[in-house]
């Protein structure tokens, strides 16, 4: 399984430490907020909200290198807006692997 990693974050900064930083420190104080509200959301059972969720999440997938991560978080957002729950573990696997992350750095 893929890994959370600064790849894009260095490719977007072109070296530029102070940059770096930033980005890095506004993924660590959004994300943790965006999934307690996606986790509430899902608890309350509304799908819709949850959909706005997931694809606020998804571009912090992203821009930590998780193309396989992403892609689950587009199939998982169109399946909201279908009515349906698919991928949903996949996608909470995501999340998790995203904390555990944060979380050594």
């Amino acid at each position: 399984m893929e890994q959370p990693n600064l790849s894009a974050i260095h490719e977007l900064s072109n070296g530029d430490k102070t940059f770096e930083e930033k980005i890095f420190n506004v993924i660590k104080r959004e994300f943790p907020e965006e999934k307690a509200k996606y986790f509430s959301n899902v608890e309350k059972g509304e799908y819709i909200k949850v959909a706005e969720d997931v694809h606020k999440l998804k571009h912090k997938i992203s821009i930590l290198g998780l193309e396989k991560g992403y892609e689950i978080a587009t199939d998982y957002e169109k399946n909201l807006k279908s009515g349906t729950q698919d991928l949903k573990e996949d996608f909470e696997k995501v999340l998790q692997m995203i904390t555990e992350y944060i979380h050594t750095l």
